[in-house]
Formats: C-alpha cells, sequence, structure tokens
C-alpha cells in the first residue's frame, strides 16, 4: 500500500495582496499526476485545507475538484482540519464527501470510532488504520479549570492532547486484534506544533499563551505519524517515523531556504513495523527571491539572478537593505536596479542600527536631528507590553517597523508622483 502525506496547503492564501490561486491549482494537478503514476492508495492532508475559515468560492471549487480526481483514481482521500479551518465549513460537505471515499475529521470526537479509518488496498482488504486527529482545539478535549495559573493550564492541555493520543491508539489496537489484522500499521495524525521544530514567519502559535509545544514523547508508539502545522519538512525529536511534510508551496519569504516535498509511505504488510519513508520533491510554481545587503549588494544579486533567469513568471522579491542613514527615495532606487526585467517588490524593508534610549533632547541629538523612523523605534521603546513574552514583544515590534517603514516609503513614492505630474 502507498501513501502519500502532505499537509498546510492553505487554499484562498492571499500573499501580499497577490492571489495563489494559480500555484495551488498547479500544485493539486501536479498532486494528481503523482497519484495516478505511482498507483497511490490513499492520501493524507494534516490540516490547514483552507487559509481562512471562510476560504473564497474559488478555493471550495478547487478542493472539490480535487476531490473528485482522486476518487477516479480510485484513491481515497483523509482531509484533516487545521487551526486556520472551520469546523462548519469542512463539516457542510462531509457526508457528501464520503460517497467519494473522501473522509473529513474536522474535530475531535468522544466516540474513537468516528476518528479511526481502515484503509483498504486495491482488493478491498484493511491494509493500515488510521487514528485521525485534526487541531485539537482546546475546548473539544479539555474542561476549564476554575483557579488555574497559567502553568497549569498549560500543564492540562499538554496532558489532554496526550491522552487523547493514547486512547484512540489503544481503541485502534483493539480494534485492529478483534479484526485478526495484525499486520496492518498503525497511523496516527496531527496538527500542532512538537517541541524542537523549526517554524517559519507564515506559522501562527496556535495555543497562545497556554502551550508553546507538545513533547514528542507524548505520542504513542504509532508505526508513523503525520503531522501538519509547521512548513518546513522535518523530523521530529531525531524519531524518524514522526514527520512534518511542509507546507507545498512558500508560505513566507523564509521559507525559501527549505525545498518543498510530499512524503511517500510505502507500506509493508507482511511487516507492520516496515514503513518506507521517501521525498517527492515539489515543483516551483512561483519563482520567488529574498535578497539582503547594501543598494551596491542588493544590484550585485539581482545581476547575477536574472543573468540564469528562465521563467516566463514574474518573480516575487523581498528586499532588505541595510543602511546607516535614512532614505527617503528607497523604493525608487529599488525600482530603477530592477529596470525592465520581470520582478515584483513585495515586500521592501529597511535595517538600521538604533539606540534603544528614551525620546529626550540631549546635547548631542535634538529632534530635528532624528528621522521619522528614528522617532517612531524611540517612541515605541518606552510602549510597554506586561500580557506578552519577550519574543512576542520583539515580533510585535517588528511588525509594527516594518508596517511604519513601508507607510513611509509609500508616502515619499506619492509625493514623487505628484511633483512628476
Amino acid at each position: 500500500m502507498k501513501i502519500l502525506h502532505t499537509s498546510d496547503w492553505h487554499l484562498g492564501q492571499n500573499f501580499f495582496n497577490q492571489s495563489r490561486k494559480q500555484e495551488h491549482q498547479a500544485f493539486l494537478n501536479w498532486l494528481l499526476q503523482q497519484i495516478q503514476s505511482r498507483s497511490i492508495d490513499a492520501v493524507i492532508v494534516a490540516g490547514d485545507i483552507f487559509d481562512t475559515g471562510t476560504p473564497p468560492s474559488y478555493a471550495r471549487e478547487m478542493l472539490n475538484q480535487f476531490v473528485i480526481g482522486v476518487h477516479q483514481q480510485h484513491c481515497t482521500l483523509i482531509l484533516l482540519a487545521g487551526n486556520h479551518d472551520s469546523v462548519a465549513t469542512l463539516n457542510e460537505s462531509k457526508d457528501i464527501m464520503a460517497y467519494l471515499d473522501t473522509y473529513i475529521v474536522a474535530k475531535a470526537s468522544h466516540d474513537p470510532e468516528q476518528q479511526l479509518i481502515r484503509l483498504k488496498d486495491k482488493q478491498g482488504k484493511v491494509s493500515a488504520y488510521v487514528c485521525a486527529i485534526p487541531f485539537l482545539r482546546p475546548r473539544d478535549i479539555l474542561q476549564s479549570q476554575n483557579n488555574q495559573n497559567q502553568e497549569d493550564k498549560q500543564q492540562a492541555l499538554a496532558q489532554a492532547i496526550s491522552q487523547h493520543y493514547a486512547h484512540l491508539y489503544q481503541y485502534a489496537l483493539e480494534q485492529r486484534q478483534q479484526e485478526n489484522n495484525a499486520h496492518c500499521p498503525i497511523i496516527m495524525t496531527g496538527h500542532l506544533t512538537a517541541l524542537g521544530v523549526t517554524k517559519s514567519d507564515a506559522v501562527r502559535d496556535i495555543y497562545i499563551g497556554t502551550l508553546d509545544g507538545f513533547d514528542a514523547n507524548g505520542f504513542p508508539p504509532a508505526d508513523y505519524i503525520a503531522l501538519g502545522h509547521i512548513h518546513r519538512p522535518q523530523i521530529v525529536g531525531k524519531q524518524t517515523q514522526i514527520r512534518y511534510c511542509g507546507s507545498p508551496i512558500n508560505l513566507s519569504f523564509d521559507e525559501l531556504a527549505s525545498e518543498k516535498k510530499i512524503l511517500l509511505l510505502d507500506v509493508n504488510l507482511a511487516n507492520a513495523t516496515t514503513i518506507g519513508i521517501s521525498a517527492i520533491p515539489i515543483p516551483c510554481f512561483q519563482p520567488m527571491l529574498q535578497l539582503k545587503g547594501s543598494l551596491t549588494q542588493i544590484k550585485t544579486q539581482i545581476d547575477q539572478y536574472f543573468s540564469t533567469y528562465q521563467s516566463d513568471k514574474t518573480l516575487w522579491c523581498s528586499i532588505n537593505v541595510t543602511s546607516e542613514n535614512f532614505r527617503q527615495d528607497l523604493l525608487v532606487k529599488i525600482q530603477d536596479i530592477l529596470q525592465d526585467r520581470p520582478a515584483q517588490i513585495l515586500q521592501l524593508t529597511r535595517s538600521q542600527k538604533h539606540d534603544n534610549q528614551a525620546l529626550v533632547s540631549t546635547k548631542n541629538e535634538t529632534l530635528a536631528e532624528l528621522s521619522p523612523l528614528d522617532v517612531f523605534q524611540k517612541r515605541l521603546g518606552l510602549e510597554q507590553f506586561p500580557d506578552l513574552s519577550d519574543k512576542q514583544i520583539q515580533e510585535k515590534k517588528t511588525r509594527l517597523t516594518q508596517l511604519f517603514t513601508t507607510l513611509i516609503e509609500e508616502l515619499n513614492t506619492t509625493n514623487i508622483e505628484d511633483k512628476n505630474a
């Protein structure tokens, strides 16, 4: 039996106001080709099928067409809800999808049978048991208690998640024994952050304030655990049977450093503990580039990149300019460097050294000598965020600074255009 593990499609996503529709459609077409050419028996999508709980109509239609295509290949599809997905949205088509060999598990259930899927091979024999666990919302698995401090809440949630996995795994063991399928492996799924993984900018903390990450030692000894939520493919806790496959397309510029892939599980029915795991690289459907350096270095990097650029698609760029001085014409300078090349700037930021001193006048520094960004950052340094961690404060300040810098650049560009007019 051959099973594909994928996750974090985020259908319907807008990326810096750019639609990902063509990329997602190209990926789904490619995935259908893999199912056909490799004779795949089942596909597991480990959460975040859509980017929001109210996906655009084209994203729903895209998924529906994919379900039909998978069914035509006599392949079983398992769709699990992630933290971005709406339980109601997924469940509205659950019964219809079931007629097309597509199982939707949108939330945890107190009845383990609702989350146990028996995968069958081409001959109709059960060849694997899948404990289909979606994103576990605290309200679905945990009863709130009064007078709990932060640490108590964190421990209670981690314990509830562990118990849900253990309970479902034990049920799968019992069913496997009763049905005389001892040779069949048990595969589990999940959509969460496991401790020790490398995240990307596009990954949101899903248990904010209660749980930073789930200890991989809390997983049962399943033959394979297919995880979603982390966009970079990786092994968890040096346990090769616990894996994130990552997102199929780059959902943030910092994901460019890792290759996108899906994972192929080759189940050896003669030995339940033998599951061959291999990666299938995903083609790049939208070229993207992230650059950092001085204006001179940026120009050199762009010249080198376009010397071998062969795509007919417009390149999406994220550029971080390192400079000691504030430049009001930064956007214009970057546009001049790009000239008539097929490139579009989606993100433009600037790095500059700043003191974290209070916004006060000194004999060496007056308000008139400060740039707008200097003033903003000094004022931001005075703000207090008592409800946030140090990491969250730094991330918040970074986002605010980026927004302010972008606003200044847009205002400067508007002024230049007005003068030219």
